[in-house]
């Protein structure tokens, strides 16, 4: 992992480590979001566009609309793992 990673994707990274053959939907703000290879995969099966962000692929959905892509994820025999971001108030949030 790079020095430069932010808080938020430390948190991701870590959590993809643990449930590695599941899309993770990171809550972010009012979004869902998808990184690296899961944005690549989802991207694809769910028809949704594929952006970049520092050389990272992400894509995303609105948080409201979420069940229904994970239910098409679902049909696609993948598993998700939904995940909320927090924060550490010692180390002044994300």
């Amino acid at each position: 992992m790079e020095k430069n990673v932010t808080p938020m994707m430390r948190q991701y990274l870590d959590i993809k480590k643990k449930y590695k053959d599941a899309i993770i939907f990171f809550r972010v703000g009012s979004f869902y979001e998808m990184f690296f290879d899961d944005a690549i995969e989802a991207s694809k099966l769910l028809n949704l566009t594929l952006t970049k962000r520092e050389n990272v692929p992400m894509c995303g959905v609105p948080y409201h609309t979420s069940k229904e892509y994970i239910r098409k994820l679902i049909l696609f025999d993948k598993k998700v793992a939904i995940c909320e971001q927090v924060s550490n108030s010692a180390l002044g949030g994300l």
